[in-house]
């Protein structure tokens, strides 16, 4: 299964970390702006040929030293097409350098649209005797509180295609307890959601013990993750809210088996932009990146030690 693919690159790298690629563009440094706007003006295209050039130069630096990205779709299509297709961009060369890549669409509907979201972001199109992959990602993240209809269609994707998803369960966001933290059966509805979680993946099992329907579990709520760990052994967990939401990494250990394995850590802003937190300047963004995310790895693997399959 594809989640394989993304346990074998942390192993490799001895790190459970991805970096969010959420490039607003006032997180780019302004020599890319400058240069991007000297050729293209200050339009759309403009900053998507800046995000590119950004996204590219943090690739490069992160590569070797972390698995995986997660580019958060928002901020690309926020670009209108030219984002679009920097987004498509980035994953393509992602991949080509030899990372996982986890695109943050947060989708989910019903019926067939949730067939036609899975054929775009986890499959393939045909367009007459030809088939297209829209989005070269290896994971997508979905919202599945529309219930199980909204998500069948992709985790049929999943196998079909080889692909993965991380399926909301418990977000990081401060308000997340409005819906996800009440009782009813005498389970919180992130506990329900984690079960059918479970459920879902029970057949995309890969050959490490994880299924290809992961879960999202927030590193902010530390409780929620030692809980939903015993609840869901044979589910990865993708943790946002590491650095800069607060979240720690003595407050994500629970996630992690005595392998090691169990989930990959999120991390955006705190890599992207490490830059403006040091003395020697913009240009050197892509370095100020590979500290940061030096620094985070070797934060959570205090706590982990080791990583085995």
């Amino acid at each position: 299964m594809s989640l394989d693919l993304l346990i074998e690159k942390i192993v490799k790298t001895q790190n459970p970390s991805v970096v969010g690629l959420d490039p607003a563009v006032d997180l780019i440094p302004g020599f890319i702006r400058k240069k991007s706007y000297a050729k293209h003006g200050e339009t759309l295209k403009g900053a998507a040929r800046a995000v590119w050039e950004f996204n590219k130069g943090l690739i490069d630096a992160l590569c070797e030293i972390v698995p995986a990205v997660k580019p958060q779709s928002a901020f690309y299509e926020a670009l209108g097409v030219e984002g679009v297709k920097t987004l498509c961009k980035t994953c393509e060369y992602a991949k080509k350098r030899g990372m996982y890549v986890i695109l943050d669409g947060k989708r989910g509907d019903v019926g067939s649209t949730a067939s036609w979201y899975a054929s775009a972001y986890l499959g393939t199109v045909k367009i007459g005797e030809n088939e297209y992959e829209p989005f070269p990602a290896d994971a997508l993240t979905v919202n599945a509180y529309l219930g199980s209809d909204g998500v069948k269609p992709f985790i049929e994707a999943c196998g079909k295609y080889d692909r993965g998803v991380f399926v909301l369960v418990k977000t990081s966001n401060p308000s997340s307890g409005e819906l996800q933290d009440k009782t009813a059966d005498g389970r919180a509805v992130y506990e329900i959601m984690g079960d059918m979680c479970a459920e879902w993946g029970k057949n995309i099992i890969g050959k490490y013990g994880y299924s290809g329907a992961g879960a999202v579990v927030g590193a902010t709520y530390p409780e929620q993750i030692a809980r939903l760990r015993k609840r869901l052994p044979n589910t990865f967990f993708l943790i946002p809210g590491y650095g800069a939401q607060g979240g720690k990494a003595e407050d994500l250990a629970a996630a992690f088996g005595k392998d090691g394995l169990g989930g990959v850590v999120n991390s955006s802003r705190g890599i992207i932009a490490a830059y403006k937190n040091e003395r020697r300047g913009e240009r050197d963004y892509a370095g100020a990146a590979y500290r940061s995310a030096v620094h985070m790895r070797d934060d959570i693997m205090k706590r982990i030690h080791k990583i085995t399959i």
